[in-house]
């Protein structure tokens, strides 16, 4: 079900945030039973290297009235690194003076009764417009729906740059030739922190030229810098230049030493 975009944003549209865990962010904007229940929202997150992102999609939930903080411990189970639950005693508060709200049609830090509850990662999450999310094809992880595709699967961030990245990947030793240009990876950034499990290290960052010039310099740069193995990626902002680092800095893995060609 998708957030109920007929209600604006305005001054009485609030939400309480109930918990959350790595995929889901739960809030209420009516304490008041209806038929012994209360309405509760569940929005999908996705915890990504660039930070948190909500989803577009929200789901609509009854919780017993009598019941919601036990619903609330059972739905973010403790064992989930990143589980959370809200200050019990203020929704107890709340609760018994039948507080309620508008439902916002967007989540903000404006319209969060208890923003002082959540961690810094979602709170900057609020700053930026919901995406699709979907889930990886390989860990399942909840991941941005088109962020990172390869083969027609979508996957999350780690899993894309250990696939795409990692020793099987289409590495060259070579400069690109034209007709390559429409087969390198398609990103939607390079996660610096994450080519290190990989053993890979990012030498050149293009932004805002033209994809002649672009492609130039990127063959210079790998042309300059023989006896080693590169990838371009095209990125959200413009391209990146990706090296393989030497065999002997590898600790882990099996593959074709640099400079070999995939």
């Amino acid at each position: 079900m998708t957030p109920p975009t007929e209600l604006p944003v305005k001054p009485d549209a609030r939400a309480y945030v109930l918990g959350g865990n790595a995929s889901t962010l739960a809030f209420t904007s009516n304490l008041v039973p209806e038929n012994r229940q209360v309405t509760a929202w569940l929005v999908p997150l996705a915890w990504t290297p660039i930070g948190v992102v909500l989803g577009e999609n929200w789901q609509r939930v009854g919780v017993a009235a009598d019941n919601l903080a036990g619903w609330t411990d059972q739905t973010f189970d403790p064992s989930d690194e990143r589980s959370f639950v809200s200050s019990l005693r203020e929704l107890d508060l709340l609760a018994r003076i039948g507080w309620s709200a508008a439902v916002p049609s967007v989540l903000t830090e404006e319209v969060v009764v208890n923003a002082d509850d959540l961690s810094d990662d979602v709170l900057d999450a609020f700053a930026h417009p919901p995406e699709q999310l979907t889930q990886c094809a390989i860990c399942r992880r909840t991941c941005v729906r088109d962020h990172f595709v390869w083969n027609e699967r979508r996957l999350c961030a780690w899993d894309y740059h250990a696939t795409v990245f990692g020793k099987r990947g289409p590495w060259r030793d070579a400069p690109y030739e034209e007709r390559l240009w429409e087969t390198i990876p398609h990103a939607a950034y390079v996660a610096g922190p994450l080519l290190d499990d990989v053993a890979v290290d990012a030498v050149l960052a293009i932004d805002g030229l033209d994809d002649e010039l672009a492609h130039k310099l990127l063959n210079e740069a790998i042309a300059g810098d023989p006896g080693n193995a590169h990838l371009a990626v095209r990125t959200a902002g413009g391209y990146t230049l990706l090296r393989e680092r030497p065999t002997e800095q590898t600790t882990t893995g099996d593959g074709p030493s640099a400079g070999e060609t995939r």
